[in-house]
């Protein structure tokens, strides 16, 4: 996964203690874990996928010339954060372990993005690796250099990110997953899944692509007439959606239903309030428990809701 915890560092003030480093790794790596649960048991449901190893990198194009020196020492791109209890702990991968190379290719020859940081790359290298077999990892750690090997399952592919700012914002746009801190740090955990499988659900149903095949705006105009009646549409379909997404993944589905009914949504209330495309926090949950009522009156998963996924291949009706 990409993660922006690098830069969230580099806007702290230069007097931030431990206690607030502590804090922001502690949010990074709790939206880690939310993130991959859900996504590797909802894999089958996606239709591009990716290993889930539990391992975050950053790299060193993210820092600035200090921040460089002590933070990448020996290389460019390096571990971040190693989920505990994940294949890439399993594997024996520490965070601040230098990345030599990604199932026999080497990340000194990984080209940088135009617009982002040789981490994106590394993303994209790991995230193509074949799930369910084994990846080669080798990295440097002070004066060795160990090969891991990592065996993880399949997930839904996404690069999910916390970005800086005290906006309470979340966003997809069918690849990439974006949480600002402020809203994952305002969040428990209820919350924080309830956001995120809103999240993938709309890259699991296409949305970016069928509302640009349909010519939709967002922005200003995306506020009025048609445009504002696909986009309610689309955030609609996430909301029913995203009650199977939490089934699968072992969640009561009926805490997405609670969480915009409840005190949650109101302390967030700021991440929708601007815009006229959401339908009201109470209607989101009356909505969410109509879908509950109708597809899981158990309440729980397996499920699989085709009277939605058929819905993402399907062009929107001018």
């Amino acid at each position: 996964m990409r993660w922006l915890l690098a830069i969230l560092m580099l806007l702290l003030p230069r007097q931030a203690g431990a206690a607030t480093m502590a804090e922001l790794q502690a949010q990074d790596a709790r939206l880690a874990v939310v993130a991959e649960r859900i996504m590797a048991a909802n894999a089958a449901l996606c239709t591009q996928t990716m290993p889930i190893t539990g391992l975050i990198l950053h790299s060193a194009d993210q820092y600035g010339a200090e921040e460089r020196e002590v933070l990448f020492p020996a290389g460019v791109l390096a571990i971040a954060l190693v989920l505990s209890g994940s294949p890439a702990d399993k594997a024996g991968l520490n965070a601040g372990d230098v990345v030599r190379a990604i199932g026999g290719h080497n990340t000194a020859a990984l080209p940088t993005p135009g617009d982002g940081h040789m981490r994106e790359a590394a993303f994209d290298l790991l995230a193509g690796q074949p799930s369910d077999a084994p990846i080669d990892v080798a990295v440097e750690r002070g004066s060795q250099s160990i090969t891991a090997t990592i065996t993880a399952p399949a997930g839904c592919r996404a690069l999910v990110e916390i970005v800086p700012g005290s906006r309470l914002s979340a966003q997809s746009d069918g690849h990439v997953i974006q949480l600002t801190f402020a809203l994952v740090e305002a969040l428990d955990d209820d919350g924080l899944a309830t956001i995120f499988a809103h999240e993938l659900a709309h890259g699991m149903l296409h949305h970016r692509a069928r509302l640009e095949t349909a010519g939709v705006e967002r922005g200003l105009r995306g506020e009025f007439g048609r445009n504002r009646r696909l986009n309610r549409a689309v955030e609609v379909e996430a909301d029913r959606m995203s009650v199977h997404l939490l089934a699968n993944a072992g969640y009561n589905p009926a805490i997405a239903a609670e969480y915009w009914r409840g005190a949650g949504a109101r302390r967030v209330r700021g991440l929708f309030s601007l815009s006229r495309i959401y339908p009201s926090a109470r209607a989101r949950g009356d909505l969410i428990a109509d879908e509950i009522a109708r597809y899981l009156p158990s309440g729980a998963g397996p499920t699989w809701p085709n009277h939605l996924l058929s819905l993402r291949d399907q062009p929107f009706a001018h």
